[in-house]
């Protein structure tokens, strides 16, 4: 311990801006580390609570007084390989639409939105919410990294809860869980730059992991939680011969251009080990649930403006809800500069939306990362607060909303991507790209 308080004082006479530019200001005095440096893997493999509090305190110490460069001798590259070993274990046992039963009448459900890397917002959420317990269960809609300055610490410390309570947190995935997205928004750069010689190696190793992060889930038989939201059928129309002459061709039973709702049985049954869900082909289930939005005008139709996924109106959310037993969706994946540009919709000021009110019950978005995006081009910032939803017994399909304001200051820090030509909102996707990534 002596050794890291003696790296962190002497860190702070660095040029910072010079020498480190990924690392801008420091506070004038720092703190010790708050236990034991670098932070090492059980002897028995066995996480306990204690472990992974602290495994949040040092990410939190470290933000604020070592550079970014500097993470590994906090989090040493063995202790990431231990741990996201143990959580794809458990990952990629899951089906794709977890089933949540909840396991009594004391027990609440904690859903959380996008939050992009914003680690001291998450500290936050987790303090003020309640930690995840036997008596609070906790489901993570997705998009835990980029665009934001520690979507490594903020991914690892969800997986540290996943490997400890694996039946009281889920995570799920989200679109930016992806090589394509983490490529361009700052993620891989982020890792490389924290990791050097031995990023390319962690990188592949979290990227192997987000391949088996769940694509949705129903919690206590009535609430349905994904990332984008809906999905397309596509189970093969049945075909018939045509009447007339024998032998003539086999001619569909219904048009395949026409775009008809999926049913849990086809979200079962995708393929959702890929890194970047395909916009065409016969896998779309994965990236219909990771990158559509919703509509106010009825419907299906290709989401036109992202590239990929669907568009949807109420009247398949009601659809859906209504096939399904189902009282309410809640989905993520629009923070305050997508909604911005659809105006039909509402803001994401306040961290969530709800969408569609419907017969059978209400589409949510919920967006947990305040003050977002954490670097943006312009001075003006969106100012937007995060939240999360509360569901309670014994009727879970009635959230109460918690919002919260950004951590603020936050660490002083450049981004690891170009936030100022970058595009915006995910949109006018490089499918080429993506393809051949």
């Amino acid at each position: 311990m002596a050794a890291s308080s003696s790296l962190c004082n002497t860190i702070h006479n660095l040029d910072c801006n010079e020498e480190n530019p990924k690392f801008l200001d420091f506070e004038e005095t720092s703190p010790p580390p708050p236990g034991e440096i670098p932070l090492k893997w059980p002897s028995n493999g066995a996480l306990s609570l204690g472990w992974v509090e602290s495994l949040g305190a040092a990410f939190d110490w470290a933000s604020k007084c070592i550079l970014p460069s500097e993470l590994p001798s906090v989090l040493p590259i063995n202790l990431i390989d231990c741990l996201i070993m143990a959580a794809s274990k458990i990952l990629h046992r899951e089906p794709n639409c977890l089933q949540i039963d909840v396991p009594d009448n004391d027990c609440s459900v904690v859903v959380v939105g996008d939050v992009h890397g914003q680690l001291h917002d998450v500290l936050f959420l987790l303090q003020d919410a309640g930690p995840p317990s036997d008596a609070r269960l906790f489901v993570f809609n997705g998009d835990y990294v980029d665009r934001g300055a520690w979507g490594l610490e903020t991914f690892l410390l969800l997986l540290a809860w996943k490997v400890l309570l694996p039946h009281r947190v889920f995570l799920l995935r989200g679109n930016h869980e992806s090589k394509f997205c983490t490529s361009i928004y700052g993620f891989e750069q982020e890792v490389m730059a924290k990791y050097g010689d031995q990023g390319r190696h962690v990188y592949r190793k979290l990227l192997g992991c987000f391949e088996g992060l769940p694509l949705a889930s129903i919690i206590a038989g009535c609430v349905y939680t994904a990332h984008g939201g809906l999905f397309r059928n596509v189970e093969p129309p049945s075909s018939k011969r045509s009447k007339g002459k024998k032998g003539r061709r086999l001619v569909s039973g219904s048009d395949s251009k026409i775009l008809r709702l999926g049913s849990l049985d086809e979200l079962a049954k995708a393929r959702r080990g890929v890194l970047d869900p395909p916009w065409e082909g016969l896998n779309l289930i994965p990236g219909d649930v990771l990158w559509s939005d919703p509509s106010t005008h009825p419907g299906l139709s290709p989401n036109t403006e992202r590239g990929i996924g669907l568009l949807w109106g109420p009247d398949c959310t009601e659809q859906f809800l209504n096939k399904n037993r189902l009282k309410l969706i809640v989905r993520s994946h629009e923070g305050p500069d997508a909604r911005e540009k659809r105006t039909e919709l509402g803001g994401m000021h306040k961290g969530y939306t709800i969408d569609h009110v419907v017969e059978s019950g209400k589409l949510i978005t919920l967006f947990s990362a305040p003050d977002y995006p954490q670097f943006q081009a312009s001075t003006e910032r969106f100012n937007n607060r995060g939240a999360y939803i509360v569901l309670e017994p014994p009727d879970f399909a009635n959230p109460t909303f918690h919002t919260f304001e950004a951590v603020m200051p936050r660490p002083k820090v450049n981004p690891y991507y170009d936030y100022e030509n970058v595009i915006d909102s995910d949109e006018e996707l490089d499918l080429d790209s993506i393809s051949a990534s």
